[in-house]
């Protein structure tokens, strides 16, 4: 199989000419990017990384950003971007956990570097940083390009070569390391354009974090089929709506909370956005409410529900998810899943179609980490057997497909009965006064745990009307909130993932 720089190689010979990425007014051909690669790359050797060492990086979505990815490759370099809201203290960890030979950073993360002792002990390189604004003996990214240009650099990664490594969220404990080697990656990028029905010069909106799998495999999947990767340093939605229009944008992979800003914008209604004709999601589930907006909205060809994760990056894709609301459809094309009875960590012990379980995947996928770095526990803890076990529970309907009912962490236990809070998220998300929701499980003392609604509102609305609501909605009875609170926003991680322990530990704003 052919390793990433190889593939790279591959896609300028086959039309060198087509527009590969844009930021801002920087606008790159295939062939003109190679050169900036080739650059880049020769900038790193001079660093003295050689083969097989990590290079930590803390950026927002940027050409440099995606340019220093596709040099690592080509070097056989491990890339390991991290989050660049990074604190110092966990800039620490990763550059110690990783072995990092470097790091490179912008601006958004100046201020975790100048306060982390540990970048201190290796090379610094920053990006778009003023000169007096770095700590001492900082290099700057733009003086080490020289003339920004280079004669193609010579792969020299193999296929069995490590690509990446990603961190996983750490939303419940330390991050955990997970590698990914340039093969696996390839398998899930060529997934991603099969899937995702990609075809030639698609165009996409690249704002989803190059410290995300989501963010790397719109990176990768683009330029297998020569298309146009448009940077979003961050996520603005008035800003996006004019790239979508500008650059007449023809597909969108985004996480729900991203869509729900978009169609929400003021601007949307005047937008242009015809030319989007292909839309997935993953990285959370998104509600029925907010599936008929985007239907209405874009009157898409393609509606994908992508469900994986940075370990495995497919277990399963619907490819119209508006036809079956919650569902995350069937496994895809390297894949096999299976529902496994809770609490068992035997993959043979399958639950019964209906029956809610642990959804686990199988590892010999083409596209599964083999892993954690240096974490025996956590592999202790999520494999067993040759299966993943994700920590997510669902169950399978009477179609195969799979419906993803939450975190085995997540699930509410009231009254000795299971209540999963997607379930009920999705049942109030339909009232029109509903703006976002989550619920979670509050201590209770006769009932163990409390099912409660946050809710930020779209208009006056009280307990008593969503209540009613539930009640009409089909919700078992016992799955209905027992209590309501009215907040100015939904705490989500910086993949809009909701962080439900912020919701238990009362750390929120209240209107």
């Amino acid at each position: 199989m052919l390793d990433l720089g190889t593939s790279f190689l591959a896609s300028v010979e086959r039309d060198g000419e087509a527009t590969a990425i844009l930021d801002g007014p920087l606008r790159l051909s295939y062939a003109q990017w190679l050169g900036r690669i080739g650059a880049t790359a020769e900038a790193l050797q001079g660093l003295g990384l050689e083969r097989g060492d990590f290079l930590l990086t803390a950026l927002q979505n940027r050409w440099e950003a995606a340019t220093l990815h596709w040099a690592c490759q080509f070097l056989g370099l491990v890339v390991t971007p991290v989050n660049w809201r990074v604190k110092p203290e966990e800039l620490d960890f990763f550059l110690q956990d990783s072995g990092a030979r470097a790091l490179v950073f912008d601006g958004a993360a100046l201020e975790a570097v100048a306060r982390s002792a540990a970048a201190g002990r290796v090379p610094r390189v920053a990006v778009g940083c003023e000169p007096g604004a770095v700590p001492a003996g900082t290099l700057a990214f733009e003086s080490l390009l020289g003339e920004g240009s280079a004669p193609p650099p010579e792969p020299r990664a193999a296929a069995e070569d490590l690509s990446l490594m990603l961190y996983t969220s750490g939303t419940t404990g330390r991050p955990k390391g997970v590698p990914r080697r340039h093969r696996v990656e390839r398998a899930a990028a060529l997934a991603h354009v099969a899937q995702n029905r990609y075809g030639p010069g698609e165009r996409t909106l690249g704002v989803m974090p190059l410290y995300h799998t989501m963010g790397v495999r719109s990176l990768l999947a683009m330029s297998l089929v020569n298309g146009l990767f448009c940077c979003l340093p961050r996520f603005d939605a008035g800003r996006a709506l004019e790239v979508i229009a500008g650059e007449r944008l023809t597909n969108l992979y985004l996480v729900p909370t991203l869509y729900h800003d978009l169609v929400h914008h003021p601007a949307f209604a005047d937008s242009e956005v015809g030319s989007v004709r292909k839309l997935g999601f993953a990285g959370a589930a998104m509600t029925e409410g907010l599936l008929r907006r985007l239907v209405e909205a874009f009157r898409p060809e393609l509606f994908v529900n992508h469900y994986g994760s940075s370990e495995i990056y497919t277990f399963t894709i619907d490819p119209d998810a508006a036809a079956k609301p919650g569902s995350a459809g069937k496994p895809g094309l390297n894949q096999r899943v299976r529902v496994i009875r809770l609490g068992s960590d035997d993959p043979e012990a399958r639950a019964a179609p209906g029956e809610e379980g642990q959804i686990a995947a199988d590892l010999l996928s083409d596209e599964a980490f083999e892993g954690y770095w240096q974490r025996p526990d956590a592999d202790a803890k999520s494999i067993s057997r040759g299966w993943y076990f994700t920590g997510d529970t669902g169950y399978r309907d009477r179609d195969g497909d799979l419906f993803v009912t939450g975190r085995v962490d997540d699930m509410i236990i009231t009254g000795g009965e299971n209540v999963f809070p997607l379930e009920v998220e999705s049942a109030l998300s339909l009232h029109p006064a509903v703006e976002e929701v989550a619920v979670a499980g509050l201590p209770h003392e006769r009932w163990g745990q409390q099912v409660t609604a946050f809710v930020r509102r779209a208009r006056p609305v009280g307990g008593e009307e969503l209540d009613s609501f539930c009640r009409g909605s089909g919700l078992a009875d016992f799955k209905r909130p027992r209590a309501y609170v009215f907040v100015q926003a939904i705490p989500k991680s910086p993949v809009g993932k909701i962080l439900r322990r912020l919701l238990v530990a009362g750390d929120y704003q209240k209107e």
